[in-house]
């Protein structure tokens, strides 16, 4: 050792034994020297300071590189390091921590946030997420003093997103029409809405239009004292109303009375207007065609093709630029056809009949393509999906009551719900993912339906 009375001249120059000696001291202290808990934080603040993630705006990682706070690697079974197995607590130490478990919950709500699922909550839904992602979306508090977004108030793993409030639907309707000599009969189809927005109704013999927008009542025809309209049904750009008819027979002309008046067996109407007036003296019957040799009461447009079902039990196709009454016949249903719906492509057919059938035909096919039997009662409610290429939902009658779902690209059955009451008509909208259904007996009411969860928006009670 030098001594302390030396100038620091001298002391620049020591030996070669005592340099080697101090060196062979400092490295064995080193081995032995443990890291105290400042240092030791210290040095994680170093290496870790990039790990830091402001709470105010999202986070970018590198195009090639993962960011690792929001790629969830517990869903697929890639284990964390933990680190009670590093800091060297053992086996017998049981007072230190509590549960292993509690630990690893909160390390993976402080690492991929509250909504990971655990290992027994995986799904099928969980498997379909991608590991790893290149943004994190922060959405804390600027003000939070919890830097993992957990706030203490929710147990490991509960979600604090705020519930959505539900939607409010006027129960009040803003139009009440009169209909007087309205058909109280399930098979029958009375009442149809134009892209125009134009009400068509069969009222006893007589066709009535509303106009919304102006709320004029249109008388547009009357098909006389041996006859009665049993459907009507506009075409996709509503300037065509087709009027099913039922039974009837054909007259002889009365010469005396100075015109020729027909009255026709299951004969089919067409209507043609002007876009811009509805007047009674403004609409002109273009065309009659016949074939069916009961009542009509289904009716569905595709283009220029209509589609008409009788309780004959047949499907006529029918094209109004062709000179013949119908192009082609389509039989299968062993009772009267009450139901008849286009998809939004034109290329699907879906037919329901009271022999509780519901069945799918394409453009060309003369017999269903697809055969739905797990109805009970008559099949008159049928929908296609605006959102979902090939969804199909159809209703069932009294003794069925239910709604159920199809998927007629894969030719399965996806749900059902059972309504309580016999459901007469679907309708989905065109904006959101919900559904409409209409029932009869014994409830009498509309419900707005939220699919796919089939949660209820709204229910209108129809007091008689």
């Amino acid at each position: 050792m030098a001594d302390p009375t030396m100038s620091p001249l001298t002391q620049s120059q020591p030996n070669v034994a005592a340099s080697t000696t101090l060196r062979c001291q400092h490295h064995l202290n080193l081995e032995n020297l443990a890291p105290s808990p400042s240092s030791s934080e210290h040095v994680n603040r170093l290496v870790n300071s990039n790990h830091y993630i402001s709470p105010s705006r999202p986070i970018y990682s590198d195009r090639f590189i993962p960011c690792r706070s929001s790629s969830n690697f517990a869903l697929f079974n890639i284990s964390m390091p933990s680190q009670s197995a590093t800091v060297g607590s053992s086996p017998g130490d049981g007072g230190k921590e509590d549960n292993p478990s509690a630990y690893a919950a909160l390390l993976r709500n402080a690492l991929f946030g509250p909504q990971t699922p655990d290992k027994k909550d995986w799904g099928t839904g969980a498997a379909r997420r991608n590991i790893f992602r290149y943004k994190t979306e922060t959405r804390q508090s600027m003000h939070s003093p919890f830097p993992f977004g957990f706030d203490g108030l929710s147990g490991p793993g509960v979600s604090n997103v705020a519930i959505k409030a539900p939607r409010k639907v006027s129960r009040s309707p803003y139009k009440v029409l009169d209909a007087p000599a309205l058909h109280d009969d399930f098979y029958l189809n009375l009442v149809d809405w134009s892209s125009h927005n134009v009400l068509a109704v069969g009222l006893g013999t007589c066709v009535y239009l509303w106009n919304a927008c102006s709320s004029k009542v249109t008388k547009l025809c009357d098909l006389g004292n041996d006859d009665g309209v049993c459907s009507v049904g506009w075409a996709h750009r509503g300037t065509h109303l087709a009027v099913g008819t039922s039974n009837g027979k054909v007259q002889r002309p009365s010469v005396s009375q100075g015109l020729i008046r027909w009255t026709l067996r299951g004969f089919i109407h067409i209507f043609y207007f002007h876009k811009e007036i509805w007047d009674a003296s403004c609409c002109k019957r273009i065309r009659a065609m016949e074939g069916h040799r009961l009542r009509v009461g289904a009716l569905a447009w595709s283009s220029s093709m209509l589609s008409s079902g009788s309780r004959d039990k047949s499907i006529l196709q029918r094209d109004i630029r062709a000179q013949e009454d119908f192009v082609s016949k389509l039989s299968g249903h062993k009772s009267e056809v009450c139901g008849l719906k286009w998809s939004y492509d034109n290329r699907e057919l879906a037919s329901g009949g009271n022999d509780n059938r519901l069945f799918v035909w394409n453009q060309h096919s003369t017999q269903p393509v697809l055969k739905y039997c797990e109805h009970t009662a008559a099949v008159k409610a049928i929908a296609w999906s605006p959102h979902l290429h090939g969804l199909l939902a159809s209703g069932g009658g009294t003794a069925d009551r239910c709604i159920r779902f199809w998927n007629t690209t894969t030719n399965s059955h996806l749900s059902c719900m059972d309504t309580g009451s016999q459901v007469c008509n679907l309708v989905w909208s065109k904006n959101v993912n919900e559904l409409v259904s209409t029932h009869g007996y014994s409830q009498n009411q509309i419900i707005v339906w939220r699919y796919p969860t089939m949660s209820k928006v709204s229910v209108f009670v129809m007091i008689a």
